[in-house]
């Protein structure tokens, strides 16, 4: 059985989907303080924190859990800058709660969804796994801080693990069962298509004096359905006795902010009011993953690799879910 920590939230609802239907056991672990119960499409379910001890020693008593996936996390940049205790308290002590969890009742593999923001200012383009980690905001630091705790864990207690470093998970499941809703939302594509259907009066250019083409973030845009198939396949090279590593995620192509604004402009058939701010602290101006490891060794295939179509399954969505799952006031 695999248990998805954060399963009721926008990644983690999509890896429980093509969970499912690859015949797998599924339990999801989720507080729902950012996650939606409706998004859980199968599987058992428990809602609790994962950061509890008495919580995680009941479900893994319960139930006969070979591997975590872990997607329980705050995720916002922006917001780490400014309360960074926050973000450690959650992603790194709380991660440590769960390794301790796990090395107790004998779980023996974990895939963690980590992100390319543990990079920091990329030295090179698109983002080799060997380049240096030196974050430029807690968010990513978290992250690599649980890289490491991963690596330690392995060297110690031979819990072995699969780190995952994405960027700009994006788009909605094809058949439109699930997709994103963020309260309050941070990500680009989701916030240009609410702006498109009226439900923000403009989309912000958080800095137009990058160095970059046109001025504007360059980032690389992954399909939420592609990286859920990713969580598995990691899962199943484990099985076959990987070893401990970290993996990018990404399609090897940058796209700047104002093109997916054009982009999503062109997919929705009009014009999307805009306008330009200052950069935000702690964004870098380019951020590429090259994946051709996890091409080569985990056999990885992005079937939903192009803008366009990863901005027309979520407007599929969003357009048919204005406003979103509908479980918040």
């Amino acid at each position: 059985m695999i248990c998805v920590i954060g399963g009721a939230g926008y990644i983690g609802s999509h890896c429980v989907k093509r969970l499912l239907e690859r015949g797998y056991e599924v339990i999801t672990l989720d507080n729902l303080e950012a996650g939606h119960r409706a998004a859980v499409v199968g599987g058992d379910f428990v809602q609790g924190d994962y950061t509890s001890r008495e919580v995680l020693d009941a479900l893994f008593s319960s139930y006969p859990i070979e591997c975590v996936v872990h997607f329980a996390a705050y995720a916002s940049v922006a917001e780490s800058m400014t309360d960074p205790a926050k973000f450690y308290r959650l992603n790194v002590v709380g991660g440590y709660t769960l390794l301790e969890a796990m090395r107790a009742h004998h779980v023996p593999y974990l895939i963690f969804s980590s992100s390319a923001a543990t990079y920091g200012e990329p030295q090179q383009i698109p983002i080799p796994e060997d380049h240096p980690q030196q974050p430029t905001n807690a968010y990513g630091e978290t992250k690599r801080a649980f890289e490491q705790m991963l690596r330690w864990y392995d060297v110690a207690f031979g819990l072995r693990s699969i780190s995952l470093r994405y960027f700009n998970a994006a788009g909605a499941d094809s058949e439109g069962q699930l997709g994103e809703d963020h309260h309050p939302e941070t990500h680009l594509i989701p916030l240009v298509l609410l702006t498109a259907l009226g439900k923000r009066p403009v989309i912000r250019i958080f800095g137009t004096d990058y160095d970059t083409p046109d001025g504007t973030a360059i980032r690389d845009y992954i399909h939420v359905t592609d990286l859920a198939d990713a969580h598995i396949l990691a899962y199943e090279a484990l099985k076959r006795d990987a070893p401990t590593t970290a993996y990018n995620l990404g399609n090897g192509l940058g796209y700047s902010v104002r093109e997916v604004i054009r982009t999503a402009e062109e997919v929705v058939g009009h014009s999307i009011p805009q306008e330009e701010a200052p950069r935000r602290a702690g964004d870098p101006a380019r951020l590429v993953a090259s994946a051709e490891r996890a091409r080569r060794e985990l056999g990885w295939r992005p079937q939903y690799a192009e803008l366009r179509t990863i901005i027309e399954t979520a407007w599929r969505w969003h357009s048919a879910h204005p406003d979103g799952y509908g479980d918040r006031t």
